[in-house]
């Protein structure tokens, strides 16, 4: 509120005029225009190949539909060359209250990307009283993408996987109770391009042994726990054949990033809950190593 020339404590005149302009719902148009430092992979590198040896990089996401929604999983691990940077990297977050985000590539633009979007879906719900379709989601943040395109090209790209459920539930043409729609799963390229994948779908360094993984092991009809163990088990298969990609670590506890979204919402999976299944993976290659 404005008194006396001053916005709370601050004079008008001190306050930038990209403040004071009525705007849109997208925060990162604002941030373009107001404080375009504070965007990620803001300037250029000095030398492009060497930055992008010498940041850590995070692998391999996967997502899985299911028949109550769809889970996102990513190994732990991030590498930097031929280097072990972290060993508990996370890699998959929960977005909003019905999608979740995994990140592949850069790892610390990746980080500031997915702050990013989180920010970009609550400040468009509060500028414009709704909240985003899920297919508006996925648009925005392949806008973010295109935005990283420079750094990109110098080595430093974000690959992220997008996944959820739409919160708004769809008629049932029989009459009866509406029905939330089913998990959708979306990929980018490096210049923002989205596509919308079915049942599964990986991306990072690992992904190609992830994808091979789940084409053996997806059922369609599989519940929200037999989706997990599917997540899981295309993680150990990656990590098997991928130096990049970190598999289940039972003697630091140290398991996969686990987020299930269903119609009530995105949960993240404890460490504990995930650490079952890991374990239970894990027997099972004690006795059959190929699965």
């Amino acid at each position: 509120m404005t008194v006396d020339g001053q916005v709370g404590r601050w004079p008008v005149s001190a306050i930038p005029a990209a403040y004071m302009r009525p705007g849109n719902g997208s925060f990162t148009e604002f941030l373009t225009v107001a404080e375009p430092h504070l965007l990620p992979g803001h300037g250029a590198a000095p030398d492009p190949a060497a930055a992008s040896r010498s940041v850590p990089h995070g692998t391999t996401i996967v997502a899985v539909t299911c028949d109550q929604g769809v889970v996102v999983a990513g190994d732990r691990r991030a590498t930097m060359g031929n280097i072990i940077a972290q060993r508990d990297i996370e890699k998959v977050f929960v977005a909003d209250s019905h999608s979740a985000i995994g990140i592949a590539g850069t790892a610390g633009l990746a980080v500031e990307m997915v702050r990013l979007f989180r920010l970009e879906l609550e400040h468009y719900e509060k500028i414009e009283g709704v909240r985003l379709s899920l297919d508006g989601k996925a648009n925005r943040l392949a806008t973010m993408i295109r935005g990283n395109l420079g750094m990109a090209m110098q080595g430093l790209a974000v690959v992220p996987l997008f996944a959820g459920v739409e919160e708004f539930p769809e008629p049932d043409r029989s009459g009866g109770i509406r029905r939330p729609g089913p998990g959708r799963i979306f990929s980018y390229d490096v210049a923002g391009g989205k596509y919308e994948e079915h049942d599964y779908y990986a991306v990072g360094s690992g992904s190609t042994f992830a994808r091979s993984a789940l084409k053996k092991r997806y059922v369609a009809t599989a519940d929200l726990p037999a989706a997990v163990r599917a997540a899981v088990e295309a993680l150990y298969d990656a990590a098997d054949d991928d130096s990049a990609t970190g598999g289940p670590d039972l003697t630091r506890r140290i398991f996969p990033v686990v987020v299930a979204i269903t119609a009530d919402g995105a949960v993240r999976w404890t460490d504990d809950e995930v650490g079952v299944v890991a374990e239970a993976v894990v027997a099972g290659r004690m006795v059959n190593p190929g699965g």
